[in-house]
């Protein structure tokens, strides 16, 4: 029974797509905000041509920061991925964003400071580097900073330094940051530089929407079959990436600048450890924002989780049975 719905959705997807004449892609333009692991699966995805596959031509765009969202928002792209903490702050200004994919539900930063930091009291006072205000660097520094028990707002100031390498470099020069927060694999940098991690986020199995795929409900009311589309792209790509290793790493490769072919087995590794096969936002990890939120937006207080995704496209999916059939086969 499973497998006749699964086959069933295939064939809607292929007579939707057949009922635009001639398979013609559509075209669309989808950021991505930074060369990290949570942005992973967009690149293997691509890699892999399966948006092609499911009709859809993509230009993948990278929007330094919070470019993404901007250009989501003023309609200059139709998809972003970036966190769910910066889709919080724009929702709760109005703006009709919303998560339809998760790729990343839990924090992977490792707080990395300067080695006269040896506890966290002694980060009372210190500057902490982020990418820029208003980012997941931002949002996930003062999460932190108050789930070790400090003032995020008056124990540590924060200081907007630009992307992870500007972030490694003024790190090992100490004139600007005493630490930053940043992803595997780069943190090893600056380890290897003489720094050294005060706390490892993983380790605190804190739920924390991280990055998702992102589009407006203006969007998805005039292009829903798209949506689905991009979605499905999506999950066919989890699938690929733990299929097809050598396919994932290349993509990795390419988009990280990975050389070292341990590292690079260590970031694919790590890739493979986070991804959920069926991708739902997770609502606990959008409160954890909210309660975050709340401190300064109080508005934060009374969001509502359902209204910040769209799951009806991994539900199809789901629901027929196609994303466990993609594992029998």
């Amino acid at each position: 029974m499973t497998i006749r719905r699964s086959s069933s959705l295939a064939l809607i997807f292929l007579i939707s797509m057949a009922s635009r004449g001639s398979f013609a892609a559509d075209k669309i333009r989808i950021g991505y905000s930074g060369a990290t692991v949570s942005n992973a699966m967009l690149w293997v995805t691509d890699e892999g041509k399966l948006f092609q596959k499911n009709g859809i031509d993509p230009q993948i765009l990278y929007l330094q920061t919070t470019l993404g969202q901007t250009a989501l928002i003023a309609g200059e792209i139709d998809m972003c991925v970036y966190s769910g903490s910066l889709l919080s702050s724009a929702r709760l200004q109005g703006v009709d964003v919303v998560m339809v994919a998760s790729f990343l539900n839990k924090p992977l930063y490792r707080l990395v400071v300067r080695p006269e930091i040896k506890t966290v009291g002694d980060l009372k006072g210190k500057r902490l580097g982020i990418t820029r205000f208003g980012t997941v660097t931002d949002s996930m520094s003062r999460l932190l900073v108050g789930r070790l028990g400090l003032d995020p707002d008056k124990d540590v100031s924060y200081v907007q330094v630009g992307d992870v390498p500007v972030l490694l470099a003024s790190l090992s020069t100490g004139r600007i940051i005493d630490g930053t927060i940043i992803q595997p694999p780069y943190y090893l940098k600056a380890v290897a530089s003489g720094m050294h991690v005060l706390v490892n986020m993983q380790e605190m199995d804190l739920p924390v929407q991280q990055t998702g795929l992102n589009t407006t409900q203006k969007f998805i009311a005039k292009n829903p079959d798209i949506v689905r589309r991009a979605v499905k792209s999506v999950i066919e790509g989890i699938h690929l990436m733990r299929t097809n290793p050598a396919l994932a790493k290349r993509a990795l490769s390419k988009r990280m600048q990975i050389k070292d072919e341990k590292e690079l087995e260590d970031t694919y590794q790590l890739l493979k450890s986070f991804i959920q096969v069926k991708p739902y936002p997770s609502l606990e990890g959008f409160k954890t924002i909210f309660e975050d939120l709340a401190k300064r937006v109080p508005a934060a207080k009374t969001a509502n989780a359902k209204e910040y995704v769209d799951t009806r496209f991994i539900d199809e999916l789901d629901k027929s049975g196609y994303i466990d059939g993609l594992y029998r086969q």
